[in-house]
């Protein structure tokens, strides 16, 4: 049995009929730029996320960068954030011109440890981004607080936790402002790049609006340099419909999870996720952790079993961020769990016969090494 580590074919067969007509729509109407779909994703993507403000722009990268801009971030400030992240997250603060101060990953939970955030605050420090990992929310409640508490603005990384919340807080409402990517391979992806900033506040909206349009709202009336980052009409036109579906899409992959769990509860060389109380994760990505990583990976590959690691290399530890000098001890859990998780796959369509045979895989991995 083969095994693909993400089906977006069966995803699309699902829905064709609707993709096909919302895709037909924006060609007959030239919608391409801005337009009716881009206004009512907009809206109805701001509904789900309980927010006032959503502005559609052309990647998750941009939208963290943009966001950032528009709180005030700029050159001799600091930014804090995980350490076990994609570099879209510390690079968008980088661009900003401030500086990237890293927090290690909590050991259980693998977003951003909230008990080491407060000694890494200095006089520069302005914001916090916690990064909702594999989609787990981060603990909100706890980071809130330490932000209040130093006067520092969150920006949530929401990328890979669409509609996910915690204590009943919609993921993306918490913070200040909060960014998705859109990225065919997220729980809610585009059919090309795409993003989106979330806010309930009015002035972080018309700014980071302004900065994504040539730092304009106006057609010719620039207050300021911006840039040029839009998510288009089709994008848009496939958001829409499968917004529709985000909800049961984000139930199946917690059936999934449950699943795994259950089945790989008693494999004593693997450690499944666990869950922050109050969490309602989107599983993203389903990771396990084994110190036979590499074997394991090759043997379910040989198998017919498509896998990934997210991620292979903690961020202090890449070249890009050699400069800040940063080591081993000082992000312990980051690095010892770069050589040992491993992604599953995981997605709604993803077969009852299917999981058994990729938990059976494994259970046989463990009894013949």
């Amino acid at each position: 049995m083969n095994v693909p580590f993400v089906d977006l074919k069966a995803q699309y067969r699902s829905i064709k009929s609707e993709v096909d007509t919302a895709i037909q729509d924006v060609l007959d109407n030239t919608a391409f730029i801005k337009g009716k779909h881009v206004e009512n994703f907009e809206k109805n993507f701001a509904d789900k996320c309980n927010t006032k403000h959503c502005i559609g722009v052309g990647n998750g990268t941009d939208a963290i960068e943009i966001a950032l801009k528009a709180m005030g971030i700029g050159a001799g400030d600091e930014v804090i954030t995980a350490a076990n992240s994609f570099i879209a997250t510390s690079e968008a603060i980088t661009t900003t011109g401030a500086r990237v101060v890293f927090v290690d990953c909590h050991p259980d939970y693998y977003t951003i440890d909230w008990t080491k955030i407060e000694e890494k605050i200095t006089e520069k420090t302005k914001a916090i981004i916690p990064v909702h990992l594999y989609g787990q929310p981060a603990n909100m409640p706890e980071i809130m607080k330490i932000a209040k508490k130093y006067n520092l603005k969150v920006l949530e990384d929401s990328a890979q936790a669409h509609i996910s919340s915690i204590n009943g807080e919609t993921i993306g409402s918490i913070g200040d402002v909060a960014t998705f990517s859109f990225y065919p391979g997220k729980n809610l992806g585009a059919y090309g790049d795409g993003g989106a900033i979330v806010t309930n506040n009015d002035e972080i909206a018309k700014k980071s609006r302004m900065w994504a349009n040539h730092g304009r709202i106006e057609k010719y009336n620039h207050e300021f340099e911006g840039v040029n980052s839009r998510l288009d009409g089709i994008q848009a036109a496939i958001l829409n419909v499968k917004l529709k579906h985000i909800e049961k899409w984000s139930e199946q992959r917690r059936n999934i999870a449950k699943i795994y769990s259950n089945k790989l509860r008693d494999v004593k060389n693997i450690t499944t996720p666990k869950e922050l109380t109050g969490i309602v994760p989107v599983y993203h990505l389903y990771v396990i952790r084994t110190g036979k990583r590499d074997e394991l990976q090759n043997y379910l590959k040989e198998k017919g079993i498509s896998t990934g690691v997210h991620y292979p290399i903690a961020l202090p530890a890449l070249k890009a961020y050699s400069y800040l000098n940063h080591s081993e001890k000082d992000f312990p859990y980051s690095y010892q769990y770069q050589s040992e998780i491993l992604s599953l796959p995981i997605f709604p369509e993803l077969s009852d016969d299917q999981i058994d045979y990729i938990c059976d895989t494994i259970k046989e991995f463990y009894m013949l090494s």
